[in-house]
């Protein structure tokens, strides 16, 4: 039973692909769509936005390039799609440190699904670098120059205050280095954790937890500053001492849903036979808990702003709430990602039942996928966003490949780690 191994079929690789075709089919058909009606749309979005501009002294403008047009909005999409993956990959490795750092048994059955997820970073990171380079004025408004020209049509005067973080050879440099220490500590944690099959003692086990303990304090440093940049940013005159929290509860509520979507998949198709309702019992747990943890910072950060009033902050909720494109999506995201979950996993039964996982899930992936939609879109596009076959074509692609990869990966150490420690508490876990 420990030596069992994830087999990457080639009849599994070829629906990847077909489904990663449609996607990309899909993507093709939104942006020709979007080239032959778009156009007058694009024109009035962008009326409004300039009329918007000088009515707020030009803080409302749309800051890219190529202002209301197809490429801007599938710049938005690449990012949003390569943060959320990004987040989703390294929430895998945080699980497994977490598992190590508590010394916890029960996942050892299962903890090398979360660990390929670790397998996705250098191409997030590449994708995250590339993106910038590309297409920074059309996402990050503090990427023009005559906004620190002092006296110029264009300074101003809150965004020039924070060059000195917001730079882009900092940025960059930021970027790498995230990308560098997360990659750096999965290459670690996956070899200590592959020499375990081959050593019978403790000492890897004991190894791990040290290096779980530092990867965890990087982490929490680093996850909270890559929202900064790669969320608030965004919105560079909106002030959120919370987005560090936030956007790290959606991305561990995401990541926990995939690796219990997963988990659920390869034990019915004959994997992972050392995990039981017990173990599934525990990863719903952890989908309801953390989806009232979300909600709760939902609500924390939308109250605080609220009951303050101050525009500066409110003008980031009236974006979403007052719009007629993106109000629609803003209380889908809460039911989605809030009232479905705690409803549907509220029972102790429905915690154990795969059937019950596998519709919930899912919801949550979406919903959460359309959270980062509604953090990235209103900042980039204004009125000019949308929602349609290029967004989901471009998800598809990216979740494809996201997929693709992390199973290659999986398929290439044992499911299970046949001398680690705790493996008989997690063969008896019962709760």
């Amino acid at each position: 039973m420990t030596d069992e191994r994830f087999i990457f079929t080639a009849a599994l690789k070829k629906k990847l692909i077909i489904i990663g075709l449609v996607g990309a089919v899909m993507f093709v058909i939104g942006v020709i769509a979007l080239m032959i009606g778009g156009d007058h749309d694009s024109a009035s979005h962008g009326a409004e936005a300039a009329g918007h501009a000088a009515e707020t002294g030009g803080h409302g403008a749309v800051s890219g390039q190529h202002e209301g047009s197809w490429i801007q909005r599938v710049y938005a999409n690449l990012w949003i799609n390569n943060v959320y993956f990004a987040g989703i990959a390294l929430i895998g490795i945080f699980f497994v440190a977490l598992q190590y750092v508590a010394q916890a048994g029960w996942s050892a059955s299962f903890k090398r699904v979360p660990l390929a997820f670790g397998s996705w970073l250098p191409i997030a990171g590449l994708l995250m670098l590339v993106i910038y380079l590309v297409a920074s004025h059309d996402l990050f408004h503090w990427t023009h120059e005559d906004l620190y020209i002092e006296g110029g049509e264009h300074f101003d005067e809150i965004i020039a205050g924070k060059r000195a973080y917001l730079n882009t050879p900092f940025y960059l440099a930021r970027t790498i280095i995230y990308f560098s220490l997360w990659y750096l500590f999965y290459r670690w944690i996956r070899k200590e954790m592959v020499a375990e099959d081959l050593d019978g003692s403790t000492q890897h086990w004991k190894k791990l937890i040290g290096i779980s303990a530092g990867f965890i304090v990087i982490f929490a440093v680093s996850s909270s500053m890559s929202a900064w940049d790669w969320i608030l940013s965004i919105d560079t005159h909106w002030f959120s001492t919370m987005i560090g929290w936030y956007v790290f509860s959606s991305w561990f509520v995401t990541g926990l849903a995939v690796i219990t979507l997963i988990v659920v998949i390869l034990k019915e198709n004959g994997y992972l036979s050392l995990v039981n309702a017990n173990h599934l019992h525990d990863l719903g747990k952890f989908v309801f808990g953390f989806s009232i943890f979300w909600a709760y910072l939902w609500v924390s950060q939308y109250l605080l702003i609220y009951y303050a009033n101050i525009p500066e902050e409110s003008v980031y909720f009236v974006e979403r709430v007052t719009s007629d494109q993106y109000a629609p999506v803003f209380y889908v995201v809460l039911l989605m990602n809030f009232v479905f979950p705690f409803l549907a996993l509220m029972t102790r039964d429905a915690k154990r039942h795969a059937l019950f996982l596998k519709i919930v899930c899912p919801v949550v992936i979406i919903g959460h996928w359309l959270d980062f939609y509604l953090m990235v879109t209103p900042g980039t596009l204004k009125e000019s966003g949308g929602f349609g076959f290029l967004e989901i074509g471009m998800a598809i692609v990216f979740g494809v490949a996201f997929l693709f990869v992390v199973l290659a990966s999986l398929a290439k150490i044992p499911l299970v780690g046949k001398n680690h420690p705790m493996l008989e508490e997690s063969m008896h876990h019962n709760i």
